[in-house]
């Protein structure tokens, strides 16, 4: 079964713009982008167009790449300090003279709808989230969608990054899962993973996960965006090699990727919704 991430996030983005439109709320969005990566630069227009697909407001700050720590901390108390601005997107990853920690801890908890901020990250350890990073949340939403249980299972996560593999392995057992987390420092790797019966790959290595590296059946998902040494595009997992040993599994594209979009989409509706309660609740 191929897990369709696009058709799922398409399906939800509709769902919101409903929600959205039947709320009477005008959330917004801003992102923050400092330097000209191509890469980046994409993301964060694409992540634009789908604000204006769902009805959320947006803004962009950009900032040249020689931007100071203040410069960008200053952009982001602005931010902060705006009563029309519901959520707040850094985009990632910062120029080597910007630190990343120091501006993620700079958004205010309850803007932070990419899900990064230590109060967050906290929140969705101890079993209560109030934004999950938006991969993660957003493969917890493919398995729904397509009622791939979690309760009960062995799900392995291959990477330990703060954005995506160690809010995954949180987020899957808190629905229940038994969880074991991968690294470069796992001694036996590939015998971990085939004991998987949901196998999360964010190792960021072209067709890093093979045929001897999955159970037959087992759901596996590739969260990985690489270029192998022709330039093609593909994920961690060798697909055409796994994707007749899986029993589900997300292609790359058009898996892990679009969700990841919706789930900001939904996150900064969210905090719009938590916003509007708090200033009801205050009167």
């Amino acid at each position: 079964m191929i897990l369709d991430g696009k058709a799922v996030s398409e399906k939800r983005l509709e769902l919101l713009k409903e929600k959205i439109e039947e709320s009477g709320l005008y959330p917004r969005l801003a992102t923050v982008i400092v330097g000209d990566d191509p890469a980046s630069q994409m993301y964060v227009r694409m992540k634009h167009r789908a604000c204006e697909r769902v009805g959320i407001g947006s803004i962009g700050i950009e900032l040249p790449a020689d931007a100071s720590n203040e410069r960008v901390l200053e952009a982001v108390a602005r931010l902060n300090n705006d009563p029309d601005i519901n959520g707040i997107l850094v985009q990632l990853p910062l120029p080597a003279g910007v630190d990343a920690r120091r501006v993620i801890d700079a958004i205010s908890p309850d803007k932070d709808v990419d899900g990064f901020h230590p109060c967050n990250i906290g929140r969705l350890f101890s079993g209560d989230p109030l934004f999950a990073p938006c991969t993660p949340q957003g493969i917890m939403t493919i398995l729904e969608e397509y009622h791939i249980p979690t309760a009960g299972e062995h799900a392995v996560v291959i990477g330990r990054s703060i954005d995506v593999g160690r809010p995954m392995a949180a987020l899957l057992l808190n629905a229940d899962a038994t969880v074991t987390i991968c690294h470069s420092k796992t001694r036996d790797l590939k015998g971990e993973a085939r004991r998987a019966d949901i196998l999360v790959s964010a190792v960021g290595k072209a067709r890093f996960v093979g045929p001897d590296m999955v159970k037959e059946g087992a759901t596996v998902i590739d969260v990985g965006i690489n270029h192998d040494e022709d330039g093609k595009l593909c994920g961690d997992l060798d697909f055409e090699a796994v994707k007749d040993l899986a029993g589900a599994i997300t292609p790359v594209p058009g898996g892990v990727g679009p969700m990841t979009i919706a789930t900001l989409m939904e996150n900064t509706f969210k905090a719009a919704r938590l916003r509007a309660c708090s200033s009801i609740t205050a009167r």
